[in-house]
């Protein structure tokens, strides 16, 4: 049977460079345009609008990914000092 190794701390690590690199993730709004009113700017805009919801949406989910590795590592790590203590 082989060995699986967790090095908590290099996991962490990673864990807490995938967040700050979300957190410095920045979505500009759509920006204001002219005047003018064409069917084409219309949907273009309303399709980068929904673009900018998936986006948004997508960044919590990877944020709750995150947070729930982080807890399942920590509660890896308890359990494994609480074998090797008995």
């Amino acid at each position: 049977m082989g060995t699986i190794k967790l090095n908590h701390g290099q996991v962490m690590q990673q864990l807490d460079d995938v967040k700050r690199a979300l957190d410095t993730l920045n979505l500009p709004a759509p920006g204001a345009l002219g005047q003018n009113k064409l069917n084409f700017t219309d949907g273009w805009l309303s399709r980068e609008a929904n673009l900018q919801k998936m986006v948004s949406e997508y960044m919590k989910v990877v944020q709750k990914n995150v947070e729930d590795t982080r807890s399942n590592v920590t509660s890896l790590k308890e359990q494994d000092e609480a074998v090797v203590r008995n």
